[in-house]
């Protein structure tokens, strides 16, 4: 993937960077086929890292439980 920022800024891809380290680590970067790589990363992906997986930056929730939490705290507020 090429850079999308000015010559110099070292900073640009670090978010994915850290996306592509951590999807390696835990899921590895080779499969058997195109779509056994498709399978693979959308169960990783959409079961695991969005359902299960908890992050740092979300209190160390995983990101459905901090989106329901968000959401329940609104609605507290509202009423």
């Amino acid at each position: 993937m090429c850079s999308m920022s000015r010559r110099g800024n070292c900073l640009d891809n670090a978010v994915l960077e850290s996306w592509n380290k951590t999807l390696k680590a835990e899921l590895g970067d080779h499969f058997e086929s195109p779509a056994d790589a498709k399978t693979k990363l959308f169960d990783y992906i959409e079961v695991f890292y969005n359902q299960q997986r908890r992050h740092s930056t979300l209190g160390y929730l995983g990101p459905a439980a901090f989106e329901r939490a968000a959401v329940k705290l609104v609605v507290m507020q509202v009423a």
